[in-house]
């Protein structure tokens, strides 16, 4: 079975809400999942060892990055993640793992090709194989479940939220395709351990 840690930073639950729809769709898929706030993961100690959930992560055969698009990029709390990770990075410590990513934002655009390009670079800075989103696009409505990808993203999972509680927003169509990606990165996942064997 392949494990799948999701790493995320959400400031007003829809970024969350969409990590559990991965998650969901992971399992589904019969990966075990690990959902990890970013507020889980803290900087170094003393003896530059990490604590928190950081081993998580080290066990994992693929690690999923979700954050808000916040000014046209990634978050405040995921970009110090992101810089937090700087000793993971010196050792190399998740090359070969598996990468994945997704946002969320109130626009439809928002920039949010920007924040996946992070994520994707961050990625391939630690050395990691990317996943893409893999899923074509369909028209139709928001409230539709077969909707998937309304939003055309191709490097990762975009989503978009209205001005609302995350109980309501993103609608369920972005719900239905964040299971969808997670289901697809839990079966690349489990090729990639079953090649590892």
């Amino acid at each position: 079975m392949a494990t799948i840690a999701i790493v995320y930073h959400s400031g007003f639950g829809h970024t969350k809400a969409i990590a559990e729809h991965v998650a969901k769709g992971a399992r589904a898929a019969g990966a075990a999942v690990h959902l990890v706030p970013v507020a889980d993961l803290p900087p170094a100690d003393a003896n530059r060892q990490l604590g928190g959930s950081w081993p998580t992560l080290a066990a994992a055969d693929a690690i999923i990055f979700g954050t808000p698009t916040y000014m046209g990029t990634v978050s405040a709390k995921f970009k110090e993640f992101m810089e937090t990770s700087s000793g993971v990075w010196f050792t190399q410590g998740w090359k070969d793992k598996l990468a994945a990513g997704f946002t969320n934002s109130g626009g439809l655009s928002g920039d949010k090709l920007n924040a996946l390009t992070d994520l994707a670079v961050f990625a391939g800075q630690h050395s990691m194989i990317w996943v893409s989103q893999g899923l074509f696009y369909t028209q139709g409505s928001p409230d539709d479940p077969k909707t998937i990808n309304r939003l055309g993203s191709w490097l990762g999972l975009m989503t978009q939220a209205d001005n609302a509680g995350a109980d309501v927003t993103p609608p369920v169509s972005d719900r239905a395709t964040a299971e969808a990606f997670g289901a697809r990165v839990a079966a690349a996942a489990a090729r990639w351990a079953s090649g590892k064997a």
